[in-house]
This record gives C-alpha cells, structure tokens and sequence, in this order.
C-alpha cells in the first residue's frame, strides 16, 4: 500500500484546458516537459493543439508527482515504450521508493484531458465528445470495427441518438482495453473482442482466447 494510492486502485485526475489562460503559468509549465515534448508539443498546427498537446504531458508528470510524495522533480520523469508504442516510467534500478510501479494512462479531447493513476496494475482511459461526428453511418462503422454481436445490438436501437450514444461509449471502452492492454489498436483489433453493455449484468468482456486478468470495465 502506498499512502496516496492502494493496490488496484483506480484514481482519475483530470484539466479542463479553456479554463488554463495564465500566461505565465503555462510557461513554467512548459518549462516542466522533456525537449523532445517540448519539440512534440510546438510542432502541433495551432496554439490551441501545442497548449492541448503540452498540458497532457503536464497532468501526466505532475500526477506522477503527487504519488511518490512529492519526492521526485516532475522534470526528471523519464518514459520508455513498449513494442506497441504506450508509455511507461522508466524507474531507476536502484529507485526503492515505490513498492509497487506505478501505471498511468491519458487521453484528451479538446475540452478535457484525463489521466489515470494505479499501482502495480496497467491501466487504460479514453474519452469522447458525446457530439462527436462521424463521416459514415453508425451501422457502417460498427460493421467495420466491431464484432457481430456488437453490431447487432446496436441495430436494434431504433433512436438514432440513442444509438450514436450507445456507439461511442462501444468505441471508448474498447479503446481503453487496448490501451490497458498496452497493444494498441494493431495488436489487439477491435474486431477481436466483443463487450457488452447489459442492465443485469453491466458491463462485460468476451475473448478469446480468455484474458489471463480479471479486468475491470468502467463507463462515466
């Protein structure tokens, strides 16, 4: 157990981006990234995309912060990737500190940026503007990346938005299951597994071959 954070815990921390408009504050908090995401951040098309792309990499290392108390500069984070992209502290050989790795997780939209915070246990987040537009129709979509039985109960939503709703909160769940899984989306297709939203049993997953874990699914 770690004073801020258990075991399995689950703790969301999240920043509204139009509501950060202190100058000064955004440089010092630029001043907080690595070059590389500095560099990241300034190549982005836009002042409101860099400010997007710069404050993520804030949350993530100040929360970061927060959870080894405080004790390490949010500047010295470093991060290595797996093979499928995803980010992971890269801790120190000899960094005794945390008993148990921390794991986080971010996603953004550009109105909210939310980062997610475990310990000893891989996480994934995603989120979506609940007016997101789509080119296609929800049904070709759906035909696309999901599995057949994810289709076909969102065929039977007669509301069409209903079933945008129902669509969307489909695709960030699915979303936040390969980013837990640390694959992305080329190593673990959408079409590989169903999840289901039921009013008896909640949500589940269905797999195969059956995940080793025992995964978690949470929709807000």
């Amino acid at each position: 157990m770690h004073g801020l954070i258990c075991h399995r815990e689950v703790h969301v921390w999240y920043l509204l981006p139009d509501e950060m408009n202190d100058a000064s504050q955004l440089k010092m908090y630029m001043e907080l990234l690595s070059p590389s995401e500095r560099r990241n951040a300034l190549s982005m098309n836009g002042e409101k995309l860099q400010k997007g792309a710069m404050l993520s990499r804030v949350l993530v290392r100040t929360t970061l912060w927060r959870y080894t108390e405080c004790k390490i500069d949010p500047r010295s984070f470093e991060y290595k990737k797996n093979k499928f992209g995803k980010p992971e502290i890269l801790w120190q050989s000899d960094d005794v500190r945390m008993k148990w790795p921390l794991y986080f997780n971010i996603s953004h939209t550009s109105s909210l940026i939310a980062c997610c915070i475990t310990m000893g246990t891989p996480i994934g987040i995603d989120i979506e503007e609940k007016k997101r537009k789509t080119a296609k129709s929800i049904l070709s979509l759906a035909r696309r990346y999901f599995t057949p039985p994810e289709v076909d109960y969102l065929s039977k939503i007669p509301d069409p938005e209903a079933q945008q709703k129902e669509f969307i909160k489909l695709w960030t769940l699915k979303e936040a299951y390969v980013k837990a899984l640390g694959r992305g989306f080329s190593g673990a297709p959408f079409n590989k597994f169903s999840i289901m939203l039921t009013e008896k049993n909640g949500i589940q997953i269905s797999v195969e071959p059956p995940v080793p874990l025992p995964w978690i699914i949470v929709s807000r």
